[in-house]
């Protein structure tokens, strides 16, 4: 019998978040860094799935307002590529896109999740997409690995008001752990 892998969730590392840039994450560097160690881990036991937002082009409710408010950002096809440090990686995993702030809506993500021993979740924004995701992930009942040096918000601040609400969901939904930690 097989062990079943777990998967690690890139989610939404585009150059949009890189800190001066209209949405940048002061820990996005770190991140990225540690995202890079876990894909270029030799003994990986692990799948891994890219993510990215784009815009709807038929936005429903508030996400038209979204799509309005935010249209420099979405015009723009730099600040929306994948960062420069991961797109070496896009020719071997694969890049789902989704127009909704929750991983877990994209059909290829909750089927590989469905498969996978845990969700190892990576990315940006701690307190946007990636909570989103987390929750989501959660209620479909999936065990969630949170790397919190592999995850960027905002600001700090932001980054460990995400820490504090998983706190309540551990141990029995999520792991919160560092890359090395995860490594080992």
């Amino acid at each position: 019998m097989s062990m079943k892998k777990d998967l690690l969730l890139v989610i939404d590392m585009q150059n949009v978040y890189q800190p001066g840039n209209e949405w940048g994450c002061e820990n996005m560097p770190e991140a990225t860094l540690n995202i890079k160690k876990l894909l270029d881990n030799e003994n990986k036991n692990y799948d891994v799935i890219f993510t990215e937002y784009l815009p709807s082009e038929n936005p429903k409710g508030v996400w038209e307002e979204y799509n309005i408010v935010n249209k420099n950002v979405n015009e723009d096809e730099y600040l929306n590529e994948i960062v420069e440090e991961l797109k070496p990686y896009l020719e071997e995993y694969p890049l789902y896109s989704k127009s909704v702030y929750s991983s877990m809506k994209i059909d290829e993500v909750a089927k590989a999740s469905e498969e996978a021993n845990r969700l190892v979740v990576s990315g940006v924004v701690s307190e946007c997409c990636v909570l989103s995701t987390v929750l989501d992930a959660i209620d479909m009942g999936y065990k969630i690995i949170y790397l919190k040096d592999a995850c960027a918000g905002f600001t700090f601040e932001t980054e460990k008001a995400v820490l504090k609400v998983f706190e309540g969901l551990i141990p029995l939904h999520i792991e919160v752990m560092t890359t090395e930690e995860y490594l080992q």
